[in-house]
């Protein structure tokens, strides 16, 4: 993995990168939310406790600033259930940020949350925007297995593998996923550029893995289960044409679990 480049020495505070995994099942999301349980609330805590600051004053760049307050900012929103083997925040700090800090910090942190790696970027650096592309992959299994339970969608149903795939296939030639969108979803765009979209067997599991430029609020889940419904015989692979076609959320499919979904890798450019 490489990162925006570092600029070691600035008048400025020093921005990093956050590194972090988790599993989403006890969470309401990965952004900081009022009266509930975040991933970025418990990484806040951890900070606060740790290097014993007040609580944050408000949304912004993690910073220890004048007040003391302590903030991230993240790369990817991902829904409450939903987990990550990589996900990013970043933020400003007024000093050279120590790696041991990282145990001490996780020490703090809930068994299902890990800070993997926080590394130093440039002071322009933007761990949401500067993103090129992040890679989900959505796990089903078809026969009872209490060990990936809380990690994968149980769908005992016979499925075509070959449909699954031709309508992964098609997904890559739409820019407009309109039909994929949650509703009330505040964006400029609905156009998204994927860059892989596919299913493959793998030990007892099937998975969906896509990668894309940026993704809509509930997308991936839609795909996956609209695909599901291509793979039972329910819809015909022309239906799911349809369905992208007509930009309409009311046409597709929504009914896939979060607990089956994995935010795999947010993508930057390599270093200079």
């Amino acid at each position: 993995m490489s990162y925006p480049t570092i600029n070691p020495k600035s008048d400025i505070a020093l921005r990093y990168f956050l590194e972090v995994a988790y599993k989403g099942t006890h969470y309401s999301g990965f952004q900081m939310q009022k009266n509930a349980l975040t991933i970025q609330g418990e990484i806040e805590k951890a900070f606060q406790v740790f290097f014993q600051l007040p609580s944050p004053s408000g949304e912004g760049l993690v910073q220890k600033d004048s007040f003391g307050g302590v903030r991230l900012t993240g790369s990817s929103r991902t829904d409450a259930g939903v987990h990550a083997l990589q996900n990013f925040f970043h933020f400003d700090w007024e000093e050279a940020f120590q790696q041991k800090w990282i145990y001490n910090l996780n020490a703090i942190l809930p068994g299902d949350i890990v800070i993997k790696n926080v590394i130093a970027v440039a002071d322009d650096a933007h761990c949401r925007f500067d993103a090129l592309s992040r890679t989900y992959h959505y796990h089903i299994y078809q026969y009872k297995n209490p060990f990936i339970a809380d990690r994968a969608y149980f769908y005992p149903y016979t499925l075509d593998i070959g449909k699954l795939n031709q309508a992964a296939a098609a997904i890559k030639s739409y820019t407009d996923f309109t039909s994929f969108s949650k509703r009330n979803t505040q964006v400029k765009t609905f156009n998204c550029t994927i860059l892989q979209s596919e299913w493959v067997q793998r030990d007892d599991q099937l998975i969906y893995i896509v990668s894309a430029n940026r993704f809509l609020r509930g997308m991936v889940r839609a795909l996956t289960a609209t695909m599901l419904k291509v793979g039972r015989g329910i819809i015909s692979l022309e239906d799911f044409h349809t369905i992208i076609r007509v930009k309409d959320c009311g046409k597709a499919f929504f009914d896939t679990p979060a607990h089956g979904l994995t935010l795999i890798e947010v993508a930057f450019n390599k270093a200079e």
